[in-house]
């Protein structure tokens, strides 16, 4: 395994993240055309440069640590190895998609080591909130109120919050929120649900539905370096690398 100074990789990758959404707000800022891959998820001209800006900066950065982004399809069937980048350039293209004025979409760079999210950096270019974390260093967010740490917050007396996915939201997940009496929720796309709890804007994210490990592993990086966990839903640990990069369901906790 490459020796990981994680203060150094803090200070390059936010950058980088940056640099990638501002090619995406260009191409939100005006038409977006859209194509559909083989599963039937929509990919834009916004994906690719993002992932080509992302890719070209991680190699010059950090060369010997494996790349599997979402968009590189090949780096699908290579086998996980015990250090390796997880990229979505553009999480929540749906929510790109839409327009809505929300900015629920982000730019994610996760780093795993033995299965373990350990450092990530989760960008919403709209809302320009950067989020970045490391296991070591601890986890926080640079906006415009300039840059804190962030901690996850105790659960409220009155009521918990859930954040739920606006695009994806199934049954299983309005059930095991009936089943556990919580009736504050907030919808909203991408790998933000992780920072929102992380930050203490919420306490739970339950998630049933369908995910692969590059939508999940930088959110789940800054939420654990936050205090928080990311479990299955027996208690389980969620870990990454497994079969195909793909998840199952998981409930990523604050102190909730």
């Amino acid at each position: 395994m490459v020796q990981i100074n994680y203060s150094q990789l803090l200070d390059a990758l936010p950058e980088v993240a940056r640099d990638a959404g501002h090619e995406i707000m260009k191409i939100y800022d005006n038409s977006i055309e859209v194509n559909f891959k083989d599963d039937g998820s929509p990919v834009t001209l916004a994906d690719k440069l993002s992932e080509q800006i992302i890719l070209k900066k991680l190699k010059e950065i950090i060369p010997d640590v494996p790349i599997v982004s979402e968009e590189n399809a090949s780096s699908h069937n290579a086998d996980a190895t015990n250090q390796f980048f997880l990229i979505d350039p553009l999480d929540g293209t749906k929510e790109f998609l839409k327009k809505d004025g929300l900015g629920s979409f982000t730019v994610n760079i996760g780093l795993i080591e033995k299965g373990i999210p350990t450092l990530g950096v989760v960008y919403a270019p709209a809302l320009d909130r950067m989020f970045f974390a490391s296991t070591s260093t601890g986890a926080f967010e640079e906006s415009k109120k300039g840059i804190q740490k962030i901690n996850i917050r105790p659960v409220p007396s009155s009521c918990p919050v859930a954040l739920a996915s606006v695009s994806h939201r199934d049954e299983s997940t309005n059930n095991w929120l009936k089943e556990n009496n919580i009736k504050d929720t907030i919808s909203i796309g991408s790998s933000l649900k992780f920072c929102l709890v992380a930050c203490g804007e919420a306490d739970v994210y339950p998630r049933f539905g369908p995910t692969m490990e590059w939508d999940t592993a930088a959110g789940d990086a800054v939420l654990r370096s936050a205090g928080g966990s990311v479990l299955l839903p027996n208690g389980q640990p969620f870990n990454y690398g497994k079969l195909n990069y793909r998840n199952g369901a998981f409930i990523a906790h604050g102190n909730y």
